[in-house]
């Protein structure tokens, strides 16, 4: 085999291997495991940059193994799994960063936790680099498995109490999403992703079974994508620490179950295909409801990382919301927001983090005056907040701007009213935050204050905030800049409807 057909699965084991072997570790070898962690993360990164560039200059890289009769793992970089992929690794780098500080006086086994945490990294780059459905499938139940971990990681009551309702939403999920592919693989065969679609020469045939298949795909990924009513066990799994909260809604869970909706639209059925069978209409509208719902909630919310879980609830929905447009423009709002929404979102919650482990700020009526206590910290957050919000030119503006102009074009004009809607609601819960954070008077004393030296937290959990906020800045700022993901999602568009 050559280079390029190794790559990919090179990629994945750049934090598998050092996931088994951080397993092994003593925990008093924090040194190894820092080193190991942060190896793996640079070696993956330097790796992706590689095949970004192989794409560019017409590199095709696959590694196709065979498991059984008639069914290969197949992992395959296209323009659309390089989009994820590169921002996995890229918020891994990080997040590992602001895990070793996080959890550097934990009392619980920090080595399990790293394992697990290189296995989930491992996990998503299947996810990202899947050349067909069942390779997805297999990568897809491996995260479920490898999260669950760090839902518990604190072993506490509530913690197992998440982890428990994780499970059952995850993998009744899972077991839809594999009756759903198993009844698609018994009528068309190899289920490889394709620009375009697979489908289509089959539509005349299975018309009928093709929708009712569609719909239990949407329903087993859903439950990852938090589409309501199956994102119950989002919120819950609120209890893990804040890199792994990080981690769910910015990188991994969330954002695998929206790239699985993406890639059945796109690269299964074909959105032209999609738009025949009358599938995208209706999930337009639940993305929608999804989006209001998540809004409302978090209105209610005083629990800051809940008042962000809810968020992303109706966050994440932007991509679905995308997928179920038809037309090129709407396209490139959905899937930009992969990217966008990962950066916004993994800085405010990095920020919730340092609030917590800093001052012992848990909820949004303790976080008066935090901005004078903490002004690095509370300047990211709100980067973060204006995106999620829209303010132009921010990240989440761009985003907003494509799916509405993408739902004008397509005739759905009521979308306008959707995202208008969103957008103040965004408004109304996280407005107060920077209101009270940089106007409001700080307290006599906090909830519980740690001090660590010459910056306002420890150094490490200092750092990764200001990074993923200068990042989720730059996106918005640069949008049309070349090699921006912007415009690499305008190659994506550009593939999946060309003739």
């Amino acid at each position: 085999m050559s280079f390029d057909a190794f790559l990919p699965l090179i990629i994945i084991l750049s934090s598998l291997i050092p996931g088994i072997i951080i397993f092994m570790l003593p925990e008093a070898r924090h040194g190894w495991r820092t080193l190991l962690n942060m190896l793996g993360a640079s070696i993956k990164m330097l790796l992706i940059g590689v095949m970004i560039w192989g794409i560019f200059n017409g590199h095709v890289y696959e590694t196709r193994l065979p498991l059984l009769p008639g069914l290969d793992l197949v992992l395959h970089a296209d323009k659309m799994s390089v989009l994820i992929a590169a921002l996995s690794a890229i918020l891994w780098f990080v997040t590992t960063i602001y895990a070793i500080g996080y959890l550097e006086d934990s009392p619980q086994p920090r080595s399990r936790f790293f394992g697990f945490f290189s296995l989930c990294v491992s996990s998503t780059m299947g996810i990202a680099l899947a050349g067909n459905l069942m390779t997805f499938l297999l990568f897809y139940e491996m995260l479920t498995i490898s999260t669950y971990p760090l839902v518990v990681h604190r072993g506490t009551n509530k913690s197992m109490r998440a982890g428990q309702i994780y499970l059952a939403y995850t993998l009744s999920g899972g077991t839809v999403l594999l009756l759903a592919i198993a009844w698609l693989k018994s009528l068309v065969g190899p289920l490889d992703f394709t620009a375009g679609g697979m489908l289509a020469g089959f539509a005349q045939q299975y018309h009928h079974e093709f929708k009712i298949i569609f719909f239990l795909l949407i329903a087993g990924l859903g439950v990852k994508a938090a589409l309501v009513p199956l994102h119950g066990w989002l919120p819950m799994a609120m209890i893990a620490p804040a890199p792994v909260s990080a981690l769910l809604h910015a990188v991994a869970v969330v954002k695998a179950g929206a790239f699985g909706i993406v890639r059945v639209v796109y690269d299964v059925y074909g959105v032209e295909l999609a738009q025949q069978l009358g599938l995208l209409n209706p999930l337009a509208y639940l993305a929608s409801f999804t989006i209001i719902y998540g809004s409302v909630k978090a209105l209610y919310q005083d629990e800051l990382k809940k008042r962000l879980a809810y968020s992303t609830v109706s966050q994440v929905s932007y991509i679905a919301l995308g997928a179920g447009l038809f037309g090129p423009i709407a396209t490139i709002g959905g899937v930009v927001h992969l990217v966008h929404q990962g950066l916004m979102k993994i800085t405010l919650f990095f920020c919730a983090g340092n609030l917590a482990e800093t001052l012992g700020i848990h909820h949004v009526g303790e976080i008066n005056g935090a901005g004078r206590r903490m002004p690095w910290t509370m300047a990211a957050f709100t980067i973060g907040a204006m995106g999620m919000i829209g303010i132009p030119p921010m990240a989440g503006f761009i985003s907003k701007w494509y799916l509405g102009t993408g739902a004008l074009a397509a005739g759905q004009d009521w979308v306008i009213l959707v995202l208008l809607s969103s957008s103040i609601l965004n408004a109304g819960y996280f407005l107060p935050i920077i209101y009270r954070a940089w106007f409001k008077e700080p307290p006599d004393t906090w909830p519980a204050e740690h001090v660590f030296g010459r910056f306002e937290t420890h150094w490490l959990l200092f750092i990764p905030p200001l990074i993923t906020a200068f990042l989720a800045l730059m996106v918005g700022l640069l949008a049309d800049a070349p090699f921006s993901p912007l415009e690499w999602t305008r190659l994506i568009a550009a593939a999946e409807y060309s003739p």
